[in-house]
């Protein structure tokens, strides 16, 4: 960890991530930022694959060129989603940079390898609110970033709705 280096914030477009980036804005400006967007890659070939001889479906053709669209559609949201979050950072005051970062495992060790590779200061992550049971638990990305991060790590909870 270093302590010159960018604050990494997983951003997922969702009310969660956006309030964990509105405070870190609070916390960590006007430190240079890096807000990530882990996308999953490969879902669209899921489709090509061939059916259950178990349940002994009807084979279903999705054409190869149709599931290399979809992936590249896939991956331009998620880039565009990144670019949302940074434009939503340098509003709040960080000087920011959008990316789009290809699900290695799962998406806490994604987060986690990234902090490592750009040797990030902070690692901030939100967390949704799901009723009485988040007073006692983190959700399971929250929680497996604490346990896994290379650096310190800030867990902002969803605020309520009034």
């Amino acid at each position: 960890m270093s302590p010159a280096g960018p604050a990494l914030i997983g951003f997922d477009g969702t009310p969660a991530s956006r309030v964990a980036l509105e405070e870190a804005a609070q916390l960590l400006r006007p430190r240079r930022a890096i807000v990530v967007v882990v996308w999953e890659p490969g879902r669209a070939y899921e489709l090509l694959e061939p059916p259950s001889r178990i349940l002994e479906t009807p084979a279903t053709t999705l054409d190869i060129r149709t599931a290399l669209e979809v992936e590249e559609a896939m991956y331009r949201e998620a880039q565009q989603l990144a670019q949302q979050g940074a434009s939503l950072a340098e509003s709040l005051g960080l000087d920011a940079e959008g990316l789009a970062v290809a699900d290695d495992a799962d998406v806490p060790a994604t987060l986690v390898r990234v902090a490592g590779d750009v040797d990030a200061a902070a690692l901030v992550v939100g967390a949704h609110n799901h009723g009485r049971l988040s007073e006692i638990l983190l959700g399971t990305t929250a929680t497996a970033v604490l346990r896994r991060s290379p650096c310190p790590v800030v867990v902002v909870r969803e605020r309520a709705t009034r």
